[in-house]
């Protein structure tokens, strides 16, 4: 059964009622499906023998990884093949990396288990039966993307049960060949040793390896660990110094043309009329596609009209002279203004669905005896894009009923996919090489562009031809991070205790928009992302409710870098920074006194604080404790205010990862998820007038440069657990750490994304 088939059958029979829910109970009991032997072989060269479904081996000893996610600046491509390096006792090294083929043992089962909205406190038999159905079905789907901060955290056992398994057939090929006994060798450097001194190499044993049997498969004890838990330089640094690396707009090919593209400016909008006379007279020019039938289920590129010639910018200039007439739609009048009024509307007329709630509601809603009085405030967040430093691009050929793509995808599957609808053939008839993806961000999670780019290639006669969109296309056809509106009330005693905590937010769903044009899946029931960071908060509040509204959006959303947590964070820790100055408290001694059980939020604060010290004269520091995808983080800004120009000129960053797998990168990722939530912070905003969006560029949609980015301090926290997301959780304390310190400058409570100030 194919993957597609396979997802359709899950979610159909999980929603078919009675009898398909007892199929799924009897599901349920049985062995989880394995991940050690693909369906479809490693591709391999130069004489390597599979070991099994992730691991190879050469005769010259060099160990081949089928990588199943893609490298876009996040480090996979070191901190994953350390994982199998480290259990095969190989030199890191000596591994070579293939792309892995769409088989379901790849797919990315933490992304889904990490969807559940469940409280990270609540830890009953529920949820823990829940997290292993929702596995189950992970595995059975098979989805291979690369997303959720989750790279490390799902490959952390498969592929270190890959490597130890590997090397258990390895060490019994060589007690076999010695007539010896296993319990008489160990591994090292690539070699299997015997006790009395004799030695294999990997590469001599792995032919005979690959059909022998071993006892029980054991993974290393962490004591024993010599690569994981150590520094190591990245593996892609060198290619990408150099020049050598293949992004997806690298990639040439014999004969390659180019397309620039034309899309409608008015979300929804669709092609009226072309008159293209015009661009077919310039140079270069090959040919003018209209693309819209392929990517009408898909958001972001829209309908448009793309111009194919042999260079792009021969492309691009053709593409302006082509005279459009666009039928705006339905979304003619939209704007931002219109969008807060109806998440205002709703708030006022909807309860929301209730994703954490505790207590005795009467003393949330104020009702109770002791309560002395209550603060409220709303928050509010812009839509925001993606704005990654490569543009967006895909390059397909389409010949004999063949689809060829070369893409930068954190999707592969998806792109498959969509790929195959374009071009009207079947998935198998689809080859991917997924590239080197310059920032992604959440955005290429999204396939809108692989479809515009098979539609136009299939207009081509094989050739193959790469579109790429200018930065323009890039801002004002995204997928955008979802605008909110949050509104916040606190019961508060004579003394300055909160009794209890009530939180309402309204916003767009990404996770209705994401999963119905890529899945099928019907836009309903809550979505964890909405609430994200809010619901899940560690402090320990009495009395507490956390509610949202899904208000449907005509524009387009996508996961953005951290999604929810990316306003939530600043919503709820501007608003605890508001209660602990409402109460008379320090901010930092008022957050201590709620985390009394929590003692890894508590070591992590307490870390932050220490190390920033006291501010400079002239300064102050905000503080913002925040946990996203199992990883705690606190941060603390130091900020300055010189007019209307907030300055932060230094960020400690605290993080508790579990245990850090590569400390080196971990560093990298919070130093760039603190420049990246600050763009957001200080700049970010996509705003929508008369259906269109108004930014296009970074003139109009700026981001920290490198005068304005801060001096980033990482502490990474000494830690056995199972490791975690490192990928975003840097990015929203950010924002509400840097507010909560020009309150304490300026006496301006900041409750608006971006952060502004008038002189």
């Amino acid at each position: 059964m194919s993957n597609l088939s396979r997802r359709r059958f899950l979610f159909g029979a999980v929603s078919a009622g009675a009898a398909a829910g007892a199929l799924v109970v009897g599901w349920g009991v049985l062995p989880a499906r394995q991940r050690l032997h693909a369906s479809n072989p490693l591709p391999l060269t130069d004489g390597a023998v599979a070991l099994n479904g992730w691991v190879a081996v050469a005769p010259d000893g060099s160990v081949t990884i089928a990588m199943p996610r893609c490298e876009m600046g996040q480090g996979v491509h070191t901190a994953l093949p350390m994982l199998v390096a480290e259990e095969m006792d190989v030199p890191l090294a000596s591994v070579r990396l293939v792309q892995a083929p769409l088989d379901a043992i790849f797919g990315n089962i933490a992304m889904l288990q990490d969807g559940l909205p469940f409280h990270p406190d609540d830890d009953g038999a529920l949820q823990a039966g829940t997290r292993w159905i929702v596995g189950k079905v992970a595995r059975e789907l098979g989805i291979v993307i690369t997303g959720g901060s989750s790279s490390v955290k799902d490959a952390w056992l498969p592929m270190r049960e890959a490597g130890a398994a590997a090397r258990a057939m390895l060490v019994t090929a060589a007690a076999s060949q010695w007539r010896a006994q296993v319990a008489d060798c160990r591994t090292g450097n690539g070699y299997v040793l015997h006790a009395d001194g004799r030695k294999l190499a990997y590469g001599a044993l792995a032919a005979a390896a690959a059909t022998s049997q071993p006892g029980a498969v054991r993974l290393k004890s962490p004591q024993d660990f010599t690569l994981i838990g150590r520094a190591q330089p990245r593996r892609d640094t060198p290619s990408k110094v150099d020049g050598s690396a293949v992004f997806g707009i690298d990639v040439r090919l014999p004969g390659m043309a180019y397309a620039a593209v034309r899309m409608a400016p008015v979300i929804g909008g669709v092609v009226a009329s072309v008159d293209s006379s015009a661009a077919l007279q310039m140079p270069g020019v090959l040919r003018v596609v209209d693309f819209s039938g392929a990517i009408a289920h898909l958001a972001g590129a829209g309908a448009g009209v793309a111009v194919v010639a042999r260079s792009w910018w021969q492309a691009k200039q053709a593409a302006l002279a082509l005279v459009i007439t666009w039928r705006d739609g339905a979304h003619a009048g939209l704007s931002s203004e219109a969008v807060f009024a109806g998440f205002a509307a709703s708030l006022d007329r909807e309860a929301g669905y209730a994703y954490h709630q505790a207590g005795d509601m009467d003393i949330v809603e104020g009702k109770g005896s002791n309560v002395a009085r209550t603060i409220g405030a709303e928050y509010r967040a812009p839509y925001l894009a993606h704005v990654a430093m490569e543009p967006i691009n895909c390059t397909a050929q389409v010949n004999d009923g063949k689809v060829h793509l070369w893409a930068p995808t954190q999707a592969p599957g998806f792109a498959v996919k969509a790929a195959a609808q374009a071009a009207g053939v079947s998935p198998e008839a689809v080859t991917l090489e997924v590239t080197l993806l310059g920032g992604g961000f959440g955005r290429r999670l999204d396939v809108d562009m692989v479809a515009q780019a098979v539609a136009i290639a299939r207009m081509m006669d094989g050739v193959p031809v790469q579109t790429i969109w200018s930065r323009e296309d890039d801002t004002g056809h995204d997928v955008y991070r979802p605008a909110a509106l949050a509104r916040f009330s606190a019961t508060l005693d004579g003394v300055g205790h909160v009794l209890g905590f009530d939180c309402k937010s309204a916003s767009g769903s990404v996770s209705h928009q994401f999963f119905k044009r890529n899945l099928g899946l019907p836009a309903a029931g809550p979505d964890k992302t909405t609430a994200e960071g809010a619901f899940d908060m560690p402090y320990e509040l009495p009395n507490q409710r956390i509610r949202h509204v899904i208000v449907d959006s005509a524009v387009p959303l996508g996961y953005w870098r951290s999604v929810g947590h990316s306003h939530n964070a600043f919503f709820k820790e501007s608003f605890i920074d508001e209660l602990a100055h409402a109460a008379g408290r320090d901010e930092v001694a008022f957050r201590r006194a709620l985390l009394a059980r929590h003692p890894r939020h508590l070591a992590v604060l307490d870390a932050a604080v220490a190390r920033a010290g006291i501010a400079p004269e002239g300064r102050a520091h905000g503080v913002a404790l925040h946990q996203s995808f199992g990883t705690i983080v606190a941060q603390v800004a130091q900020v300055s205010v010189e007019g209307s120009e907030i300055r932060v000129h230094r960020v400690v960053c605290a993080i508790d990862c579990g245990l850090a797998v590569n400390p080196n990168i971990i560093a990298q990722q919070a130093e760039s998820g603190v420049v990246f939530g600050l763009s957001a912070a200080l700049f970010g905003a996509v705003t929508i007038k008369d259906g269109k969006v108004e930014q296009s560029n970074f003139h109009d949609y700026p981001v920290v440069r490198l005068n304005q980015a801060p001096v980033v301090d990482t502490i990474i926290m000494a830690s056995a657990a199972h490791p975690e997301g490192m990928g975003e959780p840097a990015v929203p304390p950010v924002a509400p750490a840097v507010a909560n310190a020009v309150f304490k400058l300026t006496g301006k409570r900041l409750r608006s994304l971006p952060l502004t100030l008038s002189i």
